[in-house]
């Protein structure tokens, strides 16, 4: 006894049946897919390139040192606040704190020679300074090096940028490294810093090691001023806990800087993302998931012969939905993996361009392939079905 029973197609047949329509039609397909890829592509560069300008802007933000904060004492002439020595290390000892550093008055007047009158100290500052005060206030030598362990005891000193100007330094010529008269030493200098605008003290300062200050100075050990860097979003709290952290008895003679405007924008800039650019990479989308619609619709008119002789041949109404269905999201996807690439491409190039770090959202990878199968699959279900509700006559009526 013969079976009547439909025979139930595999994956894999009803996937090249889904081909076949997209290989015999290869200029239509690809027009198609190419709407779907333009608007994958699209999402991806409207939110890949506002990332990677983003991370641009945030990058030139924190080198502004939006994460840092300078602890010095409340002014006081009757009965000045000595910061305790060793200040920086408790400070460092903060959790969220990245790097701490402290720097002191040294009392002392620098001149280019010691000819010249000690009452003319041309307006810069003598500061001591432990090693890793570049690292906590993000500044950069600009000529040679900085003070480190191998000549923070001895006497040798590091510009900055303004009192490198003030003193008629620019280079320093390795082999010949200049001098400087510090109180009553000749101090050799070994570097130049970089401009620094949100150190504009260490700008206009002449910077020794600790313990040379000791020895060659006088100098007495507290800091004036310590320079502190947090993670950001823990430096309110760091903030509040810095003064009883460096001056325990009375943390009130203690003030800490005003949080960096810098910081405010930098935050001001994370908050805000375009909604614009989302609606657009949704409008093309639309418009490419339009597109494969308008294909499918054409291709059922065009088809119901081959569609009528399917099913005078056996094939199910789920037969032909599946052909049709399949066809429809194997479009999108095939569009999806070339908007894709396309859209990395772009951004990547961009980001290359303007000299930016190159910033994907991980999710919009996914989102665009994902989001080209749902516009297949919406944009085939009607077609497939209506393909599928023509019967053999009706189908094979127009041959």
């Amino acid at each position: 006894m013969i079976s009547t029973k439909p025979v139930r197609l595999s994956f894999g047949d009803v996937l090249r049946l889904g081909l076949l329509g997209i290989s015999t039609r290869r200029t239509r397909a690809a027009l198609s897919a190419l709407g779907i890829s333009i608007g994958i592509a699209t999402m991806i560069v409207v939110t890949g390139v506002p990332a990677s300008s983003q991370a641009g802007l945030m990058r030139e933000l924190s080198a502004l040192g939006t994460n840092l904060l300078r602890a010095e004492p409340v002014p006081n002439r009757d009965s000045p606040v000595l910061v305790p020595e060793g200040a920086e290390r408790k400070a460092a000892a903060i959790g969220p704190v990245l790097s701490s550093a402290a720097v002191a008055n040294a009392h002392s007047t620098v001149r280019r020679s010691d000819r010249i009158p000690a009452t003319d100290g041309s307006g810069l500052t003598v500061l001591a300074s432990t090693a890793n005060l570049l690292d906590a206030i993000n500044g950069r030598v600009h000529s040679g090096r900085f003070l480190d362990a191998a000549t923070e005891d001895f006497p040798t000193a590091v510009l900055g940028f303004k009192a490198a100007s003030r003193l008629g330094f620019a280079e320093i010529t390795p082999g010949r490294a200049p001098q400087v008269y510090i109180g009553k030493t000749w101090f050799t200098v070994i570097g130049i810093l970089e401009p620094m605008p949100l150190a504009p003290d260490v700008e206009r300062s002449v910077l020794i090691g600790w313990e040379a200050a000791r020895a060659e100075l006088g100098f007495d050990g507290h800091p004036t001023v310590v320079y502190v860097k947090s993670r950001e979003d823990a430096i309110e709290d760091v903030r509040a806990v810095l003064p009883a952290t460096l001056y325990p008895r009375l943390p009130g003679l203690v003030q800490v800087s005003r949080l960096s405007d810098a910081l405010a924008a930098k935050r001001a800039a994370e908050s805000s993302f375009s909604a614009l650019f989302l609606g657009l990479a949704g409008v093309a989308l639309l418009v490419g998931g339009i597109g494969v619609a308008n294909t499918m619709f054409i291709s059922v008119l065009e088809r119901r012969r081959e569609i009528g002789l399917r099913r005078a041949l056996g094939a199910t109404r789920g037969h032909v939905r599946g052909q049709f269905l399949t066809e429809a999201v194997a479009l999108s996807g095939l569009g999806g993996l070339a908007g894709t690439l396309l859209g990395v491409l772009a951004t990547l190039g961009y980001a290359a361009h303007q000299h930016l770090p190159p910033v994907i959202p991980p999710w919009t990878l996914g989102a665009g392939f994902g989001g080209a199968v749902v516009v297949g699959v919406l944009a085939g279900i009607h077609p497939s079905i209506r393909a599928a509700r023509l019967t053999p006559t009706e189908a094979l009526a127009t041959i």
